[in-house]
This record gives structure tokens, sequence and C-alpha cells, in this order.
């Protein structure tokens, strides 16, 4: 897969990794806002729907949410 070329794209990129990784889980938001407080992250069912929604967030919390969901080898291919 191509490296996305603009802001936006890189989004939409990170959107769709964790939706698809949360899916293959059959994890909901209320359950990745919970794993996140384990990582030291205030969520909420709102505030995971609206960061996936926007489809903008830190880096930060791209990586907690791997932790989170207990993903290894990810490769920003994969994203």
């Amino acid at each position: 897969m191509a490296t996305p070329k603009t802001e936006e794209e890189w989004g939409e990129r990170s959107r769709a990794f964790l939706k698809a990784k949360l899916k293959e889980k059959e994890l909901t938001y209320v359950e990745l806002a919970k794993r996140l407080k384990k990582h030291g992250f205030k969520e909420t069912e709102a505030s995971v729907t609206n960061k996936l929604k926007r489809g903008a967030f830190a880096a930060t919390w791209l990586l907690a949410c791997i932790a989170a969901l207990e993903l290894e080898g990810v490769r920003l291919e994969d994203i």
C-alpha cells in the first residue's frame, strides 16, 4: 500500500486501522476506553467515538491504542 501523501490520508488510514483491529478483536469503544485507562488515558466511549470519527488524534493516543489492543509487530505498512 502506498504511503499517504497528506495529513488527511494519514488520519483516514490510522482511523481505519484502529477500527479494523477493534472489529477483529470484537471490542467496543467502551472496552477500548477501559483499556486505555490502564495506560493512563482518561477516555470515555464518547471521546473514543469522536477521535475515531474525526480521524485526528495524537500519535501518543495511537500508540496507547496499539498497546491497549495488545498488538505486536505493527508495521507502518499495516496502517
